[in-house]
């Protein structure tokens, strides 16, 4: 009959611990860092609001909490490497990047992102491999075709007349 009244093992746990702790016992507060409390959607959810509003230094603190709540989160770790871009900590972007890839995720977002990272530090022909790689996997997605042209403009004003 008692099973009939709990929804489940874990409701009739944390109602037999309230039985026995009594009405007026109080539950420890859960703080923002528990992920009981904020799970690691809710970071990445608040790093898509803080990258679209371009504070890349919060979107960055959101998908770093995602990542250490969710660590094979590739979306979370793709979000912290582009928040890591524009904040032009290369260093801690090559590391997401890295991650990300080692997750196994290779669409073609993650190398057009990996590529435009290369492509805004001069890195033109690491740029021109992740980029062709993400062209091929999807030839019809204008931010790829974009960050190619922009490539082949950054090919041509790097070379100078004469060399």
């Amino acid at each position: 009959m008692l099973l009939l009244l709990c929804a489940g093992v874990t409701a009739c746990a944390s109602q037999q611990n309230m039985l026995l702790a009594g009405p007026n016992a109080k539950q420890p507060a859960p703080k923002v860092e528990d992920a009981a409390f904020f799970p690691s959607d809710d970071y990445l959810r608040m790093g898509k609001v803080y990258f679209r509003n371009e504070s890349y230094g919060l979107a960055a603190q959101s998908y770093q909490k995602a990542v250490e709540v969710t660590p094979k989160d590739a979306e979370a770790w793709l979000g912290l490497a582009a928040s890591y871009d524009h904040l032009r900590r290369f260093d801690l972007a090559d590391q997401a990047y890295g991650k990300v890839l080692q997750l196994g995720s290779q669409n073609a977002a993650i190398l057009n992102n990996a590529g435009y990272s290369q492509l805004l530090r001069g890195n033109l022909a690491s740029a021109r491999k992740f980029l062709l790689r993400a062209y091929e996997l999807e030839p019809d997605n204008p931010y790829i075709q974009n960050n190619l042209k922009l490539l082949g403009e950054s090919e041509r004003s790097v070379k100078r007349p004469g060399n």
